[in-house]
């Protein structure tokens, strides 16, 4: 997936709101500009683009392992992992996308969320 396959992707989600940040990284957030981050897409590897985003745990699970898939830098901790562009389909890590943007969501109060359509 390239960058702007990812950012039209993540534009189609609801509520979602871009932002160039941490050395020109894409990152996106749920609920506008001062929401949750919920995915991003790097080239911090130089070498190799990456979109870092937090998967279920599920998810986490069955990819772990996968090669170009890793725990993310700064944010491994929190569960989130990094994931090489090339490392999966398109259909999965759009999969992986949504998932997160779901989860970080739920960050947002009641009230956000029922505003967005949450």
């Amino acid at each position: 997936m390239t960058r702007e396959d990812f950012n039209i992707y993540c534009a189609g989600l609801t509520a979602t709101a871009n932002v160039v940040q941490w050395g020109g990284a894409s990152v996106w957030k749920v609920g506008g500009e001062k929401g949750p981050v919920f995915a991003i897409y790097s080239d911090w590897q130089k070498d190799n683009d990456a979109v870092v985003l937090k998967p279920s745990e599920m998810a986490r699970e069955i990819w772990r392992d996968a090669a170009g898939v890793r725990l993310a830098p700064y944010l491994g901790r929190a569960g989130w992992i990094q994931i090489d562009k090339d490392a999966m389909s398109a259909d999965e890590l759009q999969a992986l996308i949504s998932g997160s943007h779901a989860i970080n969501a739920q960050k947002l109060t009641k009230k956000k969320r029922a505003e967005f359509g949450l």
